[in-house]
Parts: C-alpha cells; structure tokens; sequence
C-alpha cells in the first residue's frame, strides 16, 4: 500500500485546491440559505398561500423548488463526473449558480422564479456531490477527514452569510419587502448577492487540476501521474498511479450499472449504507431551521427582527461545532461521530417538542410560548444544530466522498446524492403544510423519532474509513 502522508504532501497546493473546491460548499450554503427571510416578499410578490401544495401558488413548493433542482443535479453530477471529470461538472455547476441567482432575483412572474430556483439547485445538488468527493481524491488519507469537512463549514458559512446579508438588507430597508438599491426589493437582493461568490467560483476553478483518479479511468495516465506528482511528490507518483489503476474494472470504465450486487434488490450493501445515511441527515429535520427558520420562530412567537437573529446565532454556533469535528473526525473516527449526533440530536428534538406542546394559541390559531418555553426551544435548537454539524452535517459528506471503491464513486454518488436531496425536498415540501394542519408538536415529534432510528441504523450499517486509502475501500 502506498500512502501519501502529509508531510510528504505539497500541502500548499491541496489547500489552495480544496480552498477553490471548498467555494461550491459555500454558494451550496448561500443558495440554501438565501430564501430564508424572503418569504414575506414572496408570498406578496407571487400571491402564495403558506399552506398550500399547488405548484403555481404554493409557498412550499416555491421555496422546495430548489430541491427538485438538486436531486436532479446529485445524480446527473455524479454521472458526468465520470464522463466530462469532476472540475469540469463543478464548472457547469458555477454558471448555473450565477445564472440562477440573477433571474432569481429579477423574476417577473413565479414561474420564471421557479425554473430559475430549479436551475440553481442543480448547481447546489452538483457541488454537494462533488467537492467533497473532488477534495477525498486529492487529500492525504491521513487528513483526509479534516479537509472534507471543510467543506461543511463552507457550507455553514454561506448559510451564515445568507442570514447576516438577509438581516441587514432588511434592516437597512424597514422590512424585506421594501425597495432598497435601485428601487429594487430588499427580498430580491437577498437572491442577486449570491452572483459575486458564483462568478469568483467559476473563474477559480480554471486553476486547479482534474483529480487524478478521473484521468485514470480515462486512461490519461500520464497526465494523472504529473497532477500525482504535484500533489505528493515524484517519489511515489508511479506507485500511486498503480495502485489507482488496479482498482478500475479493466474491460469497461465507471457506469451505473457498476453499482449491482448481492445487496437487497440487487444493490451493494455500500451503496445501501450511502442512501441511508443520505435519507435520514434530512429525515432529522436540520432543514426545516435551515430553510424556513425565519417562518418557524414566528410561528413560536418571535418578532421578524429577532427571527432573523436567532438565524445568525444558529449559523455561528453550527461553524463552531464544524471546527470541533475537524479537530477530532480523523482521530476517533466518523462512526462514532454519527453515533453522538444521532443521540444528541434526538434528546434536543424531543426538548423542543417539550416546549411547542406547552405552548397556548393565540385567536388567529398561531402559536405562542412563554417566556421560559421560548426559551427552551431557542436553548434545544440551537443545541440541535450544534449536535447536527458535529456529526451528521460533515460526516455523511466526508463518508460519500470516500466510502466507495473508486470503480462505482461516481455511480453511488450519483445514487445516494439523489436520495439525499429527494429526501431534503419531500422535509422541506412538507413541513408548511405539516405546520399548519398537525402543529409544530407532531411535526417535531416525526424528526426525533427519525434521530432515534438513525442511531440504531449507524450501529448496523455502517463500517470505519478513518485513515484508509481510497483503493481499499471495500463494498
């Protein structure tokens, strides 16, 4: 076995690679995070109804239309990640997140908003998918935990920017609805801020190279040997690249089909463990604060001001908890890390559903909490979000961007990328309506029931890749 250990390593160019890589993990956070605050505009704009399921004027669908985006990104991104490369995707990818911010921004009607929405989520389902999986392909095994999970914490970082950007673009105007530069509505600079980060994405990425384990399953070896030579020295670049080689099927490259096996229905137990641990990061809930935080702590009795504070300290608190798992996810291991979130996750869910179930509703139906309950439930959601960015936000990334053998990553990535953001949408679709018809109460309850679960499911299924090398990875 060949390993290509950090002090080895040109550490400075993998940094600046993953720094560049790492930019789609935060436009992924950006465009995520940006509808959050803007649902005042758009549901005057557009005349939507909060708890409708109508696709033309249906507050759900309008804010979940990204997610139908996504999950068609995740799994095409995957696909033609083995056909074109990773970082000519990922560059597909940033014109789409340019694109896509600037007719959001200037849609005229809710249709063009959606198309708009639905173009930018491919963008965010690609870069989900690939920057984790680009930046496992270049990293030393031994740090290889650590780099990935930056890019949760780019992620996290553009959500928090989303949110300090949204608050003051309000506050700067009066409210989101109101006009600010050019006369044009606060809600919609929400959506055009995210152009800047997208154009300085694509440009950055004509100057990192194509991941050496792509241009060997295209049988650019050589090639692949000099970027395995700037990466980690000629000393072990021709052993490196063996070892790489040995791992591809010799009489075909990379396909779907790849991923068949002894597993249930046909399919390799690996790549099963990939789909659950996409399923339930989002049967947890984390994108209901995410997506609809602004709306959710209304409903609990908070004014849109401190709505949008409660924001900010939930994206601060969730940069915080990414750190503390860089500091150890290559030390003890990312199954352990899943085990501890799945269990704080469920105690802090369970806490909030403790305070929505002693809350009182006001004559328009609208929940209200006391001072101590709304208290609790500030107190256990951000707790929640700490738990969540320490285990199963990064943790499922870093995990699909190294759990496969390199003959079906693309292919499983493809796969569990798609279920991971059908998953986001069916939570994020739903949850208005569930609000509205069931209450918080019921809806929380279905989220910690779903922590609890996937506790028990992580002890089953799931095997330890801390310190292994992409080429024995096994499944």
């Amino acid at each position: 076995m060949v390993e290509a250990s950090p002090s080895r390593a040109n550490m400075g160019f993998i940094g600046a690679i993953v720094a560049v890589a790492t930019i789609g993990g935060f436009l992924f956070g950006y465009d995520s995070g940006a509808v959050n605050g803007t649902q005042e505009g758009l549901k005057s704009t557009f005349s939507l109804i909060p708890g409708s399921w109508s696709p033309t004027n249906g507050l759900g669908f309008t804010v979940a239309s990204l997610l139908i985006g996504c999950f068609i990104g995740a799994f095409f991104a995957g696909r033609l990640a083995d056909l074109m490369g990773r970082r000519n995707t990922m560059m597909v990818a940033a014109a789409l997140f340019l694109a896509g911010a600037l007719v959001q921004g200037f849609a005229p009607s809710q249709i063009i908003f959606v198309i708009a929405r639905i173009c930018g989520g491919m963008a965010v389902g690609a870069a989900s998918v690939l920057s984790p999986a680009y930046i496992s392909e270049v990293a030393p095994a031994e740090i290889r935990g650590r780099l990935t999970t930056v890019q949760q914490i780019m992620i996290i970082t553009g959500l928090t920017a989303a949110f300090v950007v949204n608050y003051f673009l309000a506050a700067s105007a009066g409210v989101s609805t109101a006009p600010h530069w050019l006369g044009i509505a606060a809600w919609r600079w929400m959506f055009l801020m995210q152009a800047l980060p997208a154009a300085i994405f694509l440009v950055a990425l004509l100057f990192i190279p194509e991941s050496p384990r792509y241009l060997v399953s295209k049988g650019r070896e050589e090639k692949a040997e000099s970027v395995l030579a700037s990466l980690f020295g000629r000393g072990i670049a021709r052993a490196k690249l063996d070892e790489i080689r040995a791992t591809y099927s010799a009489d075909h490259r990379p396909r779907l089909s790849d991923i068949k096996g002894n597993g249930f229905l046909g399919v390799r137990p690996i790549v099963w463990t990939g789909i659950m641990l996409a399923a339930f990061q989002q049967f947890v809930g984390i994108n209901v604060i995410f997506y609809y935080g602004a709306t959710l702590w209304q409903l609990a009795g908070f004014t849109e001001d401190q709505s949008l504070q409660i924001n900010i300290v939930s994206g601060a608190v969730s940069i915080a908890a990414c750190f503390a798992t860089i500091a150890v996810i290559d030390k003890i291991g990312r199954k352990p890390l899943l085990l501890i979130g799945s269990a704080g996750m469920a105690v802090t869910l369970f806490a909030m559903v403790y305070a929505f179930s002693q809350g009182s509703l006001d004559p328009a139906g609208n929940l209200v909490l006391s001072r101590g309950l709304g208290l609790i439930a500030v107190v256990a959601a951000n707790l929640y979000v700490i738990f969540f960015n320490f285990s199963w936000g990064p943790v499922m990334w870093v995990m699909l961007g190294e759990m496969f053998p390199n003959q079906i990553r693309g292919s499983a990535l493809a796969v569990s990328g798609f279920v991971q953001w059908f998953a986001n949408f069916l939570v994020s679709f739903s949850f208005p309506v569930m609000a509205a018809k069931l209450g918080l109460t019921i809806s929380y309850s279905f989220y910690a029931v779903c922590a609890v679960i996937s506790f028990f499911l992580v002890q089953k299924l799931v095997r330890e890749t801390r310190g292994k090398e992409l080429e024995h990875m096994e499944g």
